[in-house]
Formats: C-alpha cells, structure tokens, sequence
C-alpha cells in the first residue's frame, strides 16, 4: 500500500488578498518540490471530493454550518471579499476551497480505514485548527482534523482516536470542539504567547498542550515530546492519529519564533509513526495546517512525507 496525497485545484481558488501569507502559492511550492525531487512517484494522489455537510456537524453546529454556507455560497466572482475577522476573508472560491479541504479529510480517513492507503497526507487549504465549533477565525473555516476524527468515531465505529497538532499556533479549535471527548486524546505543541493566545490551562484531561517559549529550537522540542506526548500516546493506545501539521514553527517562519528545522519535522513524524504503527495498524490521516515561508514548507511538507510513505 501507498501513502495517499489528497488536494484539489479549487483548494487554489480560496484567495484572502494579495500579500496574505495563507496564499495558493503554498500548494504550488509543495507540488514544484515534490515533482522537483522526484518524491511525487512514491505518492498515490487523488482529488479530495466535496465533503458531506453531515461530516461536518459531528464536529461544528448546524447554526455554525448553515450561516457559514449561506455567506460563502453565493459571493460574487468580481474580485471582493467578505471579511470574516481581521485575518481571515473569503471570496468567490472560498466555499469550495473549504468543502474540499474538509472532504479531503474525511476520504482520506475512510481510504485509511479501508486499507486503501496505509496512511494519507491532505494536500488542502484552507487549514482548520482555530475553526471553533461556532466561528471561523486565524485562517480557518472548517476544522478539517475534528471533522475527520469524529467521522472515524461516528460514522466508522472506533473507539479511540489521537491528534497530533505541532503547529506553531495552539490548535484552539480543534481543543473546543474535543475537550472532554473521551474517545479523543489531543497533544500539542505550540508557542507560549503567540495568537490565538490560549492553550496554557487545558479545556479538557483529554488534553496534553504543552506552550514553549519563543526561540526554542528543535532538540529542546524533541525532548519535551519524548517527556510529555509518548507515555500519553502509548498508554491511550489510539486506533488512528490525526496530524494537524503546521509548518510554521520552521526556523525559517516569519509568523512564529520557534527554531525547527526539517529534520525535526522528520523525527516528529517518526514518533508519531511509532506510535500509529504499535497501536493504529499504522493508520495516519495528516493535514496541512499553517507554514507560510515557502520553501521552507516544501522541504517540511517533504521531510514528513519521506516518513509516512517510507522512502
């Protein structure tokens, strides 16, 4: 089996105005790079489809779902945009940007599930980790982790899921639409007193969020991984993992102050993998959260890709 990339071209028609760091341009940086270093041939792509809007009410509300669908469906293809909050926007193609984003997830779940994939990696944008279960903020529409976490649990009958986020930005959203599920193990790494500010006191125990300062670099994060997230991991014992996987703790990243580096991305996934393959029948689904610089995306994007596909 394969690891399964999923991505779409209307995933390229969400656009918030011109030199705002979540741009089409950081799927074409991912794609040029893995063409460019023949990682391409090692992938099995597929186009996500539209997402079943009833996916989408295991982890947002139907008042949520419905006033959000109503604003987005119908903007006009004259070039304006709806502001949603200081830094987020939609335009004519949001809306399909965002059912594809979502749909994305939730087919590569069931191709992970369905032993079609050995694991996937969802190509998408718009990301979803500060998608509330009521509101769109930071770049974020539909919460495309929770979305497939729960259509694992709900619809596909497991009985424990993980997620994984090392954003630079604490996954805010994806914390308020889990905290408490029991079914739900989320841990996290992110930067102490960066946007969306939140994350220091955990929503739930089924929460690990584990705030470092500005400046850390990879080998410190290493360690407070091995310290905090794996006992975690291993005694929860998941069925599957779910990867918010940002980008943007990149040394190389302007919107944050940590010091990764691609190799830390590399052994990030390892761990992850470790565990997915001691307890998860080695079951990935992981999507694309932030990274903004974009060569230093691409590398990333590659360096966890190289892991999950095994080459």
């Amino acid at each position: 089996m394969t690891t399964a990339f999923y991505s779409h071209p209307d995933c390229r028609g969400h656009d918030m105005g011109r030199g705002h760091p979540e741009c089409r341009e950081r799927l074409d940086a991912i794609d040029d790079y893995l063409l460019a270093t023949g990682l391409d041939v090692a992938l099995e792509r597929h186009e996500a489809p539209l997402v079943d809007l009833a996916d989408v009410a295991h982890a947002h509300s139907s008042g949520y779902v419905n006033e959000l669908r109503d604003a987005l469906a119908n903007l006009p293809a004259d070039g304006s945009r709806l502001a949603i909050d200081p830094d987020t926007a939609a335009n004519a193609g949001t809306w399909a940007a965002v059912q594809r984003a979502a749909g994305a997830a939730v087919a590569a779940t069931d191709a992970v599930i369905d032993g079609r994939a050995s694991n996937a990696f969802c190509s998408v944008r718009p990301p979803g980790h500060h998608a509330t279960r009521n509101a769109t903020m930071g770049f974020c529409f539909f919460n495309n982790v929770a979305i497939a976490a729960r259509h694992a649990l709900d619809v596909r009958g497991l009985k424990r899921v993980a997620i994984v986020d090392f954003d630079v930005h604490h996954g805010n959203g994806t914390e308020d639409i889990i905290a408490g599920d029991e079914r739900v193990l989320m841990v996290s790494i992110f930067q102490y007193k960066l946007y969306p500010f939140s994350g220091g006191v955990p929503m739930g125990d089924n929460m690990v969020n584990v705030a470092v300062p500005a400046y850390t670099k990879g080998a410190e994060v290493r360690q407070i991984i091995e310290d905090c997230w794996m006992a975690r991991l291993d005694e929860f014992a998941p069925e599957m993992i779910f990867i918010s996987a940002g980008f943007d703790a990149h040394r190389e990243d302007e919107l944050g102050q940590l010091g990764l580096v691609e190799a830390d991305y590399e052994w990030i996934t390892m761990r992850i993998k470790a565990v997915a393959d001691a307890h998860a029948q080695g079951r990935i689904v992981s999507c694309l959260e932030g990274g903004y610089n974009l060569g230093a995306l691409a590398r990333s994007v590659a360096a966890h890709l190289r892991v999950l596909a095994g080459v």
